[in-house]
């Protein structure tokens, strides 16, 4: 006789608990680091950052990177973080060089001064691949990512298996809410495990389904179409990337300037310049300080004259827009507000003690079928 479906899924939960659950917690942990990885940054970095004004005149862009490139002529600068505030220094970012990107580090904004690397930045740089592709070989390319992905599909499965078993005969807030961590035993292990879950069902939800972004293209096309309207634009992946330090020369006070005449004073800009074949210059921010990460506006300007091409103010933009253009603040729940992020924190947090719980009751399931099973093996009857 072919067995029950809640017996199908009943196997399925926990045999994919016994696997996967196993890298979720990991991934939980390793998210949860990252959800303040920022803030981290810029406590770590207090020093470094800050620089004394005075009545110095900044450097303007171009002076800036020359400075930078004399410094460090092997590398070649990638983009910069500008903050209007006069008492912040620049953060510099390099392009790789081989098969690893140099630290990003903090210049004097007045004279072009070297401050030193961003600290913490290689710690979270490693929590970040094991997250995405679990530090084995490939990176991006290779088999973590896909094992983090399937991951990602078994979090949508435990969702809904986990549901489905728990779904009551007796429907009452108090069962679907309240742990009941008065029973003995297994039910304890089971109301705990059960009730989490229900609890952070909605979080989870979101995490998986923006997990899935980063590791399969298809999904991340179909999604993007789904939520925009369009199809994402192809990068193409010709042309010949120029000789380390070489670059073509790029009228980047031009493209400030027509940056802040257009945009203002913006609070932070991080500018991204050209690589291989591309002609323009990528300027993103934040009008005020206090602007979440999904206020975040877009400039792209013409790296050979500093003509705006495009502006894309995120007041502008579709809730839809909006999400396909910050699905990592999606994914940590910043883009929901602080609150919100927090919650995400714990959730992931949290991966780690469902897991352990499940395999609580994976254990003692199995051992209270041990004692089941050496009564009938033996003959003798089994005690109520």
């Amino acid at each position: 006789m072919a067995p029950a479906l809640r017996t199908v899924l009943f196997r399925t939960h926990w045999l994919l608990g016994l696997s996967a659950g196993l890298v979720l917690a990991l991934l939980g942990v390793t998210g949860a680091l990252m959800s303040y990885e920022e803030a981290v940054t810029d406590a770590l970095n207090a020093g470094r950052a800050a620089v004394v004004a005075g009545d110095r005149t900044r450097l303007g862009p171009e002076a800036l990177l020359a400075r930078v490139q004399a410094d460090h002529p092997t590398l070649r600068v990638s983009g910069l973080t500008i903050a209007v505030d006069p008492a912040r220094a620049v953060r510099v970012r390099f392009a790789n060089a081989g098969t690893e990107r140099p630290p990003a580090r903090y210049v004097d904004p007045y004279d072009g001064g070297d401050r030193g690397i961003v600290a913490g930045e290689a710690a979270f740089a490693t929590i970040r691949a094991l997250h995405r592709w679990l530090l084995l070989p490939g990176e991006g390319r290779g088999w973590g990512r896909t094992v983090t992905g399937i991951c990602a599909m078994a979090l949508l499965v435990f969702l809904g298996t986990g549901l489905y078993l728990r779904w009551p005969r007796l429907h009452s807030w108090r069962i679907w809410l309240r742990p009941s961590l008065t029973r003995p035993g297994r039910p304890r292990w089971w109301s705990l495990h059960a009730v989490a879950g229900t609890w952070l069902l909605p979080v989870y939800l979101v995490i998986a389904l923006t997990g899935l972004w980063w590791s399969y293209d298809a999904y991340r096309a179909r999604a993007t179409r789904l939520l925009t309207g369009a199809w994402p634009e192809v990068r193409k992946e010709g042309g010949r990337m120029e000789a380390r330090g070489e670059r073509p020369a790029l009228a980047l006070d031009a493209a400030w300037r027509t940056f802040t005449a257009e945009a203002g004073e913006a609070a932070i800009a991080t500018v991204t310049l050209p690589e291989r074949r591309e002609r323009t210059i990528r300027i993103r921010y934040l009008a005020h300080a206090d602007d979440p990460p999904s206020a975040r506006s877009e400039m792209h300007l013409d790296a050979a004259t500093g003509a705006r091409v495009s502006l894309a103010h995120a007041a502008d933009k579709t809730l839809g827009q909006r999400i396909a253009d910050n699905m990592l603040e999606v994914h940590r729940g910043r883009f929901f507000g602080p609150v919100f992020a927090l919650v995400f924190c714990l959730a992931a947090l949290a991966m780690p003690g469902l897991a352990a719980t499940g395999l609580a009751l994976y254990l003692l399931r199995r051992r209270a079928a041990r004692r089941r099973r050496a009564p009938a093996a033996s003959g003798s009857p089994v005690r109520a």
